[in-house]
C-alpha cells in the first residue's frame, strides 16, 4: 500500500501516486490492448489506484473500461477530463460518454482538462454543479490554469484538485500556482511528471520517435535541444546511481517532496515500468542532496517543449 494524502483541504485520501492513461492510449506510440490492461492491473497491485484519463486521450477510456472489469472498480479513484469543448451541451454530452466508455455510474474526479477562453468559466462550472448534484460527479478539478484562473473558478463553486504539469525541468507551477493552492486549499496532480519520457534516462541524441509518437513534433526532442537535455539528464541519473536509486524514482520523489503535491501522475506502457515507479512513494532526500539536484538545476537548458 503507496503512503496517502488528502485530496485538497475537502477531498479524499488518494495515494501519492497515481497512473496517467495518456501513454496507454497511444499517444506515445502504439500499446497493444493485452499490455495496456496488463500494466493497469499492475499499477493497482502496485497500489497506484488513482486512474487518470480524459476525453482526449485515444480510447483510452474504453480501454480502462474493460480493464476494470472482474471486481477492480471498488479498488480505484477515477479521474477523467472533458477536453477542448466546455460549453453546457459539450460538457453534459462529455460526461454521459465517459460514463458509458468507463462502465460506472459515476467519476470520482471529473475535471476541465484546460482553460478555454471561449467558453464562459460561469457556464462551464454551472454545468458541472449541476452533474455533481445529478450524482455522476463526487469531486470537481481543473487541469492547466493558472492562478488566477483558479482563482475565478473558486468564485462560482468548489473544485478540490488542479492538475498541471510540473517535473523537475518544468517548474512553472512554483511561482504562482503552488502557493494559491495551499491558500485556497488545493490539491496539486503533477502531469507529464517525467517530462515526456526525458526523465526515462533511456534516450540518447539523435534518437527518432515514429510517426504515431506526439514526442516526433517537438522541439525539445530533436536536434540540438534534444542533446543538450539529455546531457542534463545524463548529470542527474549519475546523482540518482550514487542515490542507490533510478533517474525515474529521484523524478518522481523529488516531487513528493513538496507538501502541496497530492498525487503524482505517472504514466507507464509496461508492468516492469509500473513496479519500478512505486518504489519512489518511500524515497526521501536529505537537505544536502536537495541542494545538489537545485544547483543541478542551474545548468538546465530553458527552451519550450514544442
Amino acid at each position: 500500500m503507496l503512503p496517502r494524502r488528502q485530496l485538497g483541504r475537502e477531498g479524499p485520501l488518494v495515494p501519492v501516486l497515481g497512473f496517467g492513461a495518456w501513454p496507454i492510449g497511444g499517444g506515445m506510440g502504439a500499446v497493444g490492448e493485452a499490455e495496456a490492461i496488463a500494466t493497469l492491473r499492475a499499477a493497482l497491485d502496485c497500489g497506484l489506484t488513482l486512474l487518470d484519463t480524459a476525453q482526449a486521450y485515444s480510447g483510452s477510456e474504453a480501454l480502462i473500461g474493460r480493464a476494470l472489469r472482474d471486481g477492480y472498480r471498488d479498488r480505484v479513484f477515477l479521474a477523467t477530463k472533458v477536453s477542448g469543448r466546455y460549453g453546457r451541451t459539450d460538457i453534459e454530452q462529455a460526461l454521459d460518454a465517459s460514463l458509458r466508455a468507463l462502465g460506472v455510474d459515476c467519476i470520482d474526479l471529473y475535471q476541465l482538462h484546460s482553460w478555454n477562453p471561449k467558453y464562459p468559466i460561469e457556464e462551464s462550472m454551472a454545468a458541472l454543479l449541476d452533474a455533481q448534484r445529478a450524482g455522476k460527479i463526487r469531486h470537481l478539478g481543473v487541469s492547466n490554469f493558472n492562478a488566477a484562473q483558479l482563482a475565478q473558478t473558486l468564485a462560482l463553486g468548489r473544485i478540490v484538485s488542479v492538475q498541471n504539469r510540473y517535473n523537475l525541468i518544468d517548474r512553472e507551477i512554483e511561482a504562482e500556482v503552488l502557493s494559491f493552492c495551499t491558500r485556497a486549499g488545493l490539491g496539486v496532480l503533477p502531469h507529464s511528471a517525467l517530462a515526456k519520457g526525458l526523465l526515462a534516462g533511456k534516450f540518447a541524441p539523435g534518437h527518432i520517435f515514429s510517426p504515431d509518437d506526439e514526442r516526433a513534433g517537438f522541439r525539445r526532442f530533436q536536434g540540438a535541444e534534444f542533446a543538450a537535455h539529455l546531457a542534463f539528464v545524463d548529470r542527474l541519473k549519475e546523482f540518482a546511481q550514487a542515490k542507490g536509486c533510478t533517474l525515474v524514482q529521484l523524478a518522481l520523489a523529488w516531487l513528493l517532496r513538496r507538501p502541496e503535491v497530492t498525487c503524482v501522475l505517472t504514466g507507464a506502457r509496461s508492468p516492469e515500468q509500473v513496479r519500478g515507479q512505486a518504489v519512489a512513494a518511500n524515497l526521501a532526500f536529505t537537505p544536502h542532496e536537495l541542494a545538489h539536484i537545485d544547483t543541478l538545476l542551474t545548468r538546465l537548458p530553458r527552451t519550450p517543449e514544442r
